[in-house]
């Protein structure tokens, strides 16, 4: 299942993570485990945020993914399902069907 994953990163946390050279390690252990078909990183609320959009497999999945936002980050997430244009397309032609 296609799903968008947006994080606000705590400040204060990352900042630890950064200062100490561990953010990188940690972003790219996230990327290589999520593999997203896309990812942006922004400021969000004041804070550093990123939207990935990744395809879950299995929803109990979506605990080993969010507990090292949660834990490490301090991060709010919210976690949302999505399709593309084409994904909708197909979906109103099984209403009419």
């Amino acid at each position: 299942m296609r799903t968008l994953i947006v994080a606000e990163i705590d400040t204060d946390k990352s900042n630890d993570l950064i200062t100490s050279g561990q953010m990188p390690e940690m972003m790219g252990r996230m990327m290589e485990q999520l593999r997203p078909e896309a990812a942006y990183f922004y400021p969000l609320n004041g804070h550093r945020g990123f939207t990935l959009v990744v395809d879950v497999d299995q929803e109990s999945s979506l605990v080993t993914t969010m507990e090292p936002l949660w834990m490490r980050l301090g991060a709010k997430v919210t976690v949302t399902p999505c399709m593309s244009a084409d994904e909708l397309r197909a979906g109103i032609e099984k209403l009419r069907g």
